[in-house]
Protein backbone atom coordinates (compact mmCIF):
# COMPACT_ATOMS: atom_id res chain seq x y z
CA UNK A 1 0.00 0.00 0.00
CA UNK A 2 1.24 3.47 -0.92
CA UNK A 3 1.96 5.69 2.07
CA UNK A 4 2.90 9.27 1.27
CA UNK A 5 4.91 9.58 4.49
CA UNK A 6 7.27 6.88 3.25
CA UNK A 7 8.28 8.96 0.21
CA UNK A 8 7.95 12.51 1.57
CA UNK A 9 11.17 14.27 2.58
CA UNK A 10 11.47 14.80 6.35
CA UNK A 11 12.12 18.53 6.01
CA UNK A 12 8.96 18.88 3.91
CA UNK A 13 6.91 17.04 6.52
CA UNK A 14 7.97 19.67 9.04
CA UNK A 15 7.80 22.63 6.65
CA UNK A 16 5.67 25.60 7.61
CA UNK A 17 4.63 27.18 4.31
CA UNK A 18 4.59 30.89 3.64
CA UNK A 19 1.24 32.35 4.64
CA UNK A 20 -0.14 35.76 3.70
CA UNK A 21 -2.69 37.69 5.73
CA UNK A 22 -5.27 36.92 3.06
CA UNK A 23 -4.79 33.23 3.72
CA UNK A 24 -5.42 33.77 7.42
CA UNK A 25 -8.65 35.80 7.63
CA UNK A 26 -12.17 34.68 6.84
CA UNK A 27 -15.03 36.74 5.48
CA UNK A 28 -15.32 39.77 3.22
CA UNK A 29 -12.90 42.71 3.09
CA UNK A 30 -12.76 45.92 1.06
CA UNK A 31 -9.64 47.62 2.40
CA UNK A 32 -6.36 45.73 1.98
CA UNK A 33 -3.43 47.15 3.92
CA UNK A 34 -1.59 43.90 4.56
CA UNK A 35 0.73 43.20 1.61
CA UNK A 36 2.59 46.47 1.06
CA UNK A 37 1.09 46.87 -2.41
CA UNK A 38 0.79 50.18 -4.24
CA UNK A 39 -2.70 51.25 -3.13
CA UNK A 40 -2.96 53.86 -5.91
CA UNK A 41 -3.13 51.30 -8.69
CA UNK A 42 -0.81 50.57 -11.62
CA UNK A 43 0.04 52.27 -14.93
CA UNK A 44 -1.93 49.51 -16.67
CA UNK A 45 -5.65 49.51 -17.33
CA UNK A 46 -6.34 46.47 -15.19
CA UNK A 47 -5.80 46.29 -11.46
CA UNK A 48 -2.40 44.64 -11.35
CA UNK A 49 -1.41 46.46 -8.19
CA UNK A 50 -2.80 43.58 -6.10
CA UNK A 51 -1.18 40.18 -5.70
CA UNK A 52 -2.99 37.34 -7.48
CA UNK A 53 -4.97 34.62 -5.75
CA UNK A 54 -2.18 32.33 -4.45
CA UNK A 55 -4.38 29.25 -4.86
CA UNK A 56 -5.95 30.23 -8.22
CA UNK A 57 -9.39 29.29 -6.87
CA UNK A 58 -11.48 30.56 -9.80
CA UNK A 59 -9.36 28.77 -12.40
CA UNK A 60 -9.41 25.54 -10.42
CA UNK A 61 -13.19 25.67 -10.10
CA UNK A 62 -13.55 26.05 -13.86
CA UNK A 63 -11.08 23.23 -14.49
CA UNK A 64 -13.00 21.12 -11.98
CA UNK A 65 -16.12 21.51 -14.12
CA UNK A 66 -14.27 20.62 -17.32
CA UNK A 67 -12.17 17.74 -15.99
CA UNK A 68 -14.65 16.26 -13.52
CA UNK A 69 -12.12 16.47 -10.69
CA UNK A 70 -12.62 18.27 -7.36
CA UNK A 71 -10.68 21.53 -7.11
CA UNK A 72 -8.82 20.17 -4.08
CA UNK A 73 -7.23 17.58 -6.38
CA UNK A 74 -5.79 20.22 -8.75
CA UNK A 75 -2.44 22.01 -8.58
CA UNK A 76 -1.65 24.91 -10.90
CA UNK A 77 1.91 25.86 -11.72
CA UNK A 78 4.04 28.12 -13.87
CA UNK A 79 3.90 25.55 -16.64
CA UNK A 80 4.12 21.80 -16.06
CA UNK A 81 7.85 22.33 -15.53
CA UNK A 82 7.15 23.90 -12.13
CA UNK A 83 5.04 20.92 -11.11
CA UNK A 84 7.87 18.60 -12.15
CA UNK A 85 10.41 20.56 -10.13
CA UNK A 86 8.14 20.67 -7.07
CA UNK A 87 7.73 16.90 -7.17
CA UNK A 88 11.51 16.55 -7.01
CA UNK A 89 11.81 19.06 -4.17
CA UNK A 90 8.99 17.45 -2.21
CA UNK A 91 9.84 13.78 -2.49
CA UNK A 92 13.51 13.37 -3.44
CA UNK A 93 16.39 13.88 -1.03
CA UNK A 94 19.34 15.40 -2.94
CA UNK A 95 22.29 13.06 -3.32
CA UNK A 96 20.32 10.17 -1.81
CA UNK A 97 17.19 9.30 -3.75
CA UNK A 98 16.67 8.34 -7.39
CA UNK A 99 13.98 8.49 -10.06
CA UNK A 100 13.23 6.35 -13.12
CA UNK A 101 13.14 7.92 -16.58
CA UNK A 102 12.20 6.05 -19.77
CA UNK A 103 14.00 7.69 -22.71
CA UNK A 104 13.47 8.88 -25.31
CA UNK A 105 11.22 11.23 -23.36
CA UNK A 106 10.68 14.85 -22.33
CA UNK A 107 14.04 16.39 -21.44
CA UNK A 108 12.95 18.44 -18.41
CA UNK A 109 12.64 15.36 -16.21
CA UNK A 110 16.40 14.82 -16.41
CA UNK A 111 17.15 18.54 -16.16
CA UNK A 112 15.10 18.80 -12.97
CA UNK A 113 16.79 15.70 -11.59
CA UNK A 114 20.21 17.23 -12.22
CA UNK A 115 19.23 20.60 -10.74
CA UNK A 116 17.97 18.87 -7.59
CA UNK A 117 20.98 16.52 -7.39
CA UNK A 118 18.83 13.41 -7.79
CA UNK A 119 20.05 10.33 -9.64
CA UNK A 120 18.11 9.69 -12.85
CA UNK A 121 18.07 5.99 -13.74
CA UNK A 122 17.35 5.65 -17.44
CA UNK A 123 15.53 2.59 -18.71
CA UNK A 124 15.12 2.90 -22.47
CA UNK A 125 11.81 2.23 -24.12
CA UNK A 126 11.57 -0.85 -26.29
CA UNK A 127 12.03 -0.68 -30.07
CA UNK A 128 8.31 0.03 -30.44
CA UNK A 129 8.54 2.85 -27.85
CA UNK A 130 6.85 1.00 -24.98
CA UNK A 131 7.85 0.43 -21.36
CA UNK A 132 10.36 -2.28 -20.52
CA UNK A 133 8.66 -3.35 -17.30
CA UNK A 134 11.20 -6.03 -16.45
CA UNK A 135 14.15 -3.63 -16.57
CA UNK A 136 12.22 -0.93 -14.72
CA UNK A 137 11.48 -3.41 -11.91
CA UNK A 138 15.18 -4.30 -11.73
CA UNK A 139 16.16 -0.62 -11.45
CA UNK A 140 13.79 0.19 -8.56
CA UNK A 141 15.17 0.10 -5.04
CA UNK A 142 14.18 1.51 -1.64
CA UNK A 143 15.44 4.99 -2.64
CA UNK A 144 13.38 5.22 -5.86
CA UNK A 145 10.76 7.91 -5.34
CA UNK A 146 9.35 8.84 -8.76
CA UNK A 147 8.76 7.26 -12.16
CA UNK A 148 8.08 9.65 -15.05
CA UNK A 149 6.02 8.46 -18.03
CA UNK A 150 5.11 10.79 -20.89
CA UNK A 151 2.01 9.59 -22.74
CA UNK A 152 1.56 10.51 -25.55
CA UNK A 153 5.31 10.51 -25.50
CA UNK A 154 7.58 13.34 -26.57
CA UNK A 155 9.41 13.00 -28.98
CA UNK A 156 8.03 9.71 -30.32
CA UNK A 157 4.35 10.74 -30.39
CA UNK A 158 2.89 7.39 -29.36
CA UNK A 159 0.78 6.57 -26.33
CA UNK A 160 2.17 4.22 -23.71
CA UNK A 161 0.32 0.95 -23.16
CA UNK A 162 -2.25 1.65 -20.46
CA UNK A 163 -1.99 -1.79 -18.84
CA UNK A 164 1.75 -1.33 -18.39
CA UNK A 165 1.25 2.00 -16.61
CA UNK A 166 -1.35 0.42 -14.33
CA UNK A 167 1.07 -2.39 -13.54
CA UNK A 168 3.55 0.18 -12.26
CA UNK A 169 0.88 2.02 -10.30
CA UNK A 170 -0.24 -1.19 -8.62
CA UNK A 171 3.24 -2.46 -7.74
CA UNK A 172 5.42 0.62 -7.12
CA UNK A 173 5.43 2.14 -3.63
CA UNK A 174 6.59 5.52 -4.92
CA UNK A 175 4.83 8.03 -7.16
CA UNK A 176 4.08 7.43 -10.84
CA UNK A 177 3.90 10.68 -12.82
CA UNK A 178 1.95 10.41 -16.09
CA UNK A 179 2.61 13.47 -18.24
CA UNK A 180 -0.37 14.02 -20.55
CA UNK A 181 0.68 17.27 -22.23
CA UNK A 182 -0.62 15.94 -25.57
CA UNK A 183 -3.65 13.98 -24.34
CA UNK A 184 -6.12 16.21 -26.20
CA UNK A 185 -4.79 14.88 -29.51
CA UNK A 186 -4.86 11.24 -28.44
CA UNK A 187 -7.29 8.37 -28.88
CA UNK A 188 -6.37 7.23 -25.38
CA UNK A 189 -8.34 8.10 -22.25
CA UNK A 190 -6.78 10.35 -19.65
CA UNK A 191 -5.50 8.80 -16.43
CA UNK A 192 -7.31 11.50 -14.44
CA UNK A 193 -10.24 9.14 -14.03
CA UNK A 194 -7.92 6.72 -12.19
CA UNK A 195 -7.05 9.14 -9.36
CA UNK A 196 -9.51 7.50 -6.98
CA UNK A 197 -8.01 4.11 -7.78
CA UNK A 198 -4.32 4.92 -7.27
CA UNK A 199 -3.11 7.11 -4.40
CA UNK A 200 0.38 7.24 -5.92
CA UNK A 201 -0.72 8.71 -9.27
CA UNK A 202 0.09 12.24 -10.45
CA UNK A 203 -1.25 13.33 -13.85
CA UNK A 204 0.30 16.35 -15.54
CA UNK A 205 -1.52 18.37 -18.19
CA UNK A 206 -1.07 21.83 -19.67
CA UNK A 207 -2.87 24.70 -21.35
CA UNK A 208 0.14 25.21 -23.63
CA UNK A 209 -0.70 22.72 -26.38
CA UNK A 210 -4.32 22.16 -27.47
CA UNK A 211 -5.51 25.27 -25.61
CA UNK A 212 -2.92 27.45 -27.35
CA UNK A 213 -1.75 29.25 -24.19
CA UNK A 214 1.97 28.44 -24.26
CA UNK A 215 2.81 32.10 -23.61
CA UNK A 216 0.83 32.19 -20.35
CA UNK A 217 2.65 29.25 -18.71
CA UNK A 218 -0.21 27.44 -16.97
CA UNK A 219 0.43 23.81 -16.09
CA UNK A 220 -1.79 21.44 -14.15
CA UNK A 221 -1.20 18.52 -11.83
CA UNK A 222 -4.01 16.21 -10.74
CA UNK A 223 -3.44 13.96 -7.74
CA UNK A 224 -4.74 12.88 -4.35
CA UNK A 225 -5.56 15.62 -1.89
CA UNK A 226 -2.53 14.58 0.18
CA UNK A 227 -0.10 15.07 -2.70
CA UNK A 228 -1.71 18.35 -3.80
CA UNK A 229 -1.43 19.70 -0.25
CA UNK A 230 2.30 18.95 -0.29
CA UNK A 231 2.80 20.65 -3.66
CA UNK A 232 0.90 23.74 -2.50
CA UNK A 233 3.05 23.85 0.62
CA UNK A 234 6.28 23.82 -1.38
CA UNK A 235 5.35 26.17 -4.24
CA UNK A 236 6.10 29.92 -4.16
CA UNK A 237 3.12 31.88 -2.78
CA UNK A 238 2.10 33.62 -6.02
CA UNK A 239 3.38 31.22 -8.66
CA UNK A 240 0.68 31.89 -11.30
CA UNK A 241 0.37 35.58 -12.12
CA UNK A 242 -2.87 37.54 -12.41
CA UNK A 243 -2.74 37.90 -16.20
CA UNK A 244 -2.34 34.17 -16.65
CA UNK A 245 -5.22 33.43 -14.29
CA UNK A 246 -7.62 35.89 -15.91
CA UNK A 247 -6.74 34.95 -19.48
CA UNK A 248 -6.89 31.23 -18.67
CA UNK A 249 -10.40 31.71 -17.29
CA UNK A 250 -11.42 33.50 -20.47
CA UNK A 251 -9.92 30.76 -22.67
CA UNK A 252 -11.61 27.99 -20.68
CA UNK A 253 -14.98 29.36 -21.80
CA UNK A 254 -14.16 28.45 -25.41
CA UNK A 255 -14.17 24.66 -25.39
CA UNK A 256 -15.91 24.38 -28.76
CA UNK A 257 -13.27 26.51 -30.45
CA UNK A 258 -10.47 24.41 -28.96
CA UNK A 259 -12.18 21.17 -30.00
CA UNK A 260 -12.40 22.57 -33.53
CA UNK A 261 -8.68 23.28 -33.54
CA UNK A 262 -7.97 19.75 -32.31
CA UNK A 263 -9.99 18.22 -35.16
CA UNK A 264 -8.23 20.47 -37.68
CA UNK A 265 -4.83 19.57 -36.22
CA UNK A 266 -5.55 15.85 -36.56
CA UNK A 267 -6.71 16.32 -40.15
CA UNK A 268 -3.59 18.32 -40.94
CA UNK A 269 -1.44 15.67 -39.25
CA UNK A 270 -2.85 12.98 -41.53
CA UNK A 271 -2.36 15.17 -44.61
CA UNK A 272 1.21 16.00 -43.60
CA UNK A 273 2.05 12.32 -43.15
CA UNK A 274 0.71 11.48 -46.60
CA UNK A 275 2.67 14.31 -48.22
CA UNK A 276 5.94 13.42 -46.49
CA UNK A 277 5.71 9.77 -47.54
CA UNK A 278 6.29 10.82 -51.14
CA UNK A 279 9.87 11.96 -50.46
CA UNK A 280 12.69 9.49 -51.10
CA UNK A 281 14.66 10.82 -48.13
CA UNK A 282 11.84 9.92 -45.72
CA UNK A 283 12.44 6.39 -44.43
CA UNK A 284 9.67 6.12 -41.86
CA UNK A 285 6.98 8.16 -40.10
CA UNK A 286 6.02 6.83 -36.70
CA UNK A 287 2.35 6.67 -35.61
CA UNK A 288 1.45 9.72 -33.54
CA UNK A 289 -1.17 10.52 -30.89
CA UNK A 290 0.17 14.07 -30.57
CA UNK A 291 0.27 17.32 -32.56
CA UNK A 292 3.65 16.39 -34.03
CA UNK A 293 5.22 13.53 -35.95
CA UNK A 294 8.58 11.81 -35.69
CA UNK A 295 10.09 11.38 -39.15
CA UNK A 296 13.07 9.14 -39.88
CA UNK A 297 15.19 10.47 -42.75
CA UNK A 298 18.36 9.64 -44.63
CA UNK A 299 20.22 12.77 -43.48
CA UNK A 300 18.50 14.65 -40.63
CA UNK A 301 21.27 17.19 -40.04
CA UNK A 302 21.43 18.21 -43.69
CA UNK A 303 17.63 18.46 -43.96
CA UNK A 304 17.43 20.42 -40.72
CA UNK A 305 20.07 22.90 -41.89
CA UNK A 306 18.39 23.23 -45.27
CA UNK A 307 15.06 24.09 -43.62
CA UNK A 308 16.69 26.57 -41.23
CA UNK A 309 18.19 28.41 -44.21
CA UNK A 310 14.67 28.70 -45.60
CA UNK A 311 13.32 30.06 -42.31
CA UNK A 312 11.60 26.83 -41.26
CA UNK A 313 12.42 25.44 -37.82
CA UNK A 314 11.84 21.79 -36.93
CA UNK A 315 13.52 19.77 -34.16
CA UNK A 316 16.54 17.56 -34.82
CA UNK A 317 16.19 14.53 -32.53
CA UNK A 318 18.75 12.36 -34.35
CA UNK A 319 21.22 12.29 -31.45
CA UNK A 320 18.71 10.68 -29.09
CA UNK A 321 18.76 6.91 -28.58
CA UNK A 322 16.04 5.14 -30.59
CA UNK A 323 15.48 8.36 -32.59
CA UNK A 324 18.55 8.09 -34.81
CA UNK A 325 17.94 9.79 -38.14
CA UNK A 326 14.80 11.50 -36.89
CA UNK A 327 13.33 14.96 -37.12
CA UNK A 328 10.36 15.96 -34.98
CA UNK A 329 7.91 18.12 -36.94
CA UNK A 330 5.03 19.98 -35.31
CA UNK A 331 1.75 20.01 -37.23
CA UNK A 332 1.21 23.58 -38.39
CA UNK A 333 -1.57 25.45 -40.11
CA UNK A 334 -2.49 24.40 -43.67
CA UNK A 335 -0.36 27.26 -45.02
CA UNK A 336 2.62 26.38 -42.81
CA UNK A 337 2.43 22.71 -43.78
CA UNK A 338 2.17 23.65 -47.46
CA UNK A 339 5.27 25.85 -47.18
CA UNK A 340 7.15 22.97 -45.51
CA UNK A 341 6.20 20.46 -48.22
CA UNK A 342 6.92 22.88 -51.09
CA UNK A 343 10.30 23.72 -49.56
CA UNK A 344 11.22 20.06 -49.12
CA UNK A 345 10.46 19.51 -52.82
CA UNK A 346 13.50 21.71 -53.51
CA UNK A 347 15.76 19.67 -51.24
CA UNK A 348 18.47 17.70 -53.03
Amino acid sequence: MFNINNVLRENIKNLTPYSSARDEYQGEASVFLDANENAFGSPLDQQYNRYPDPMQYAVKMRLSEIKGVPARNIFLGNGSDEAIDILFRSFCNPGVDNVILVPPTYGMYEVSANINDVEARKISLTEDFQLNLERIAEAIDERTKLIFICSPNNPTGNSINRDDVETLLANFNGIVVVDEAYINFSRQKTFIQELTEYANLVVLQTLSKAWGLAGLRVGMAFASEEIIEVMNKVKPPYNVNESSQQLALKALENIDQVNGWIKETLAQRDALVLALKDFDFVLDIYPSDANFILVKTTDPKFIYSFLVEKGIIVRDRSKIDLCEGCLRITVGTPDENRILINTLKKFK
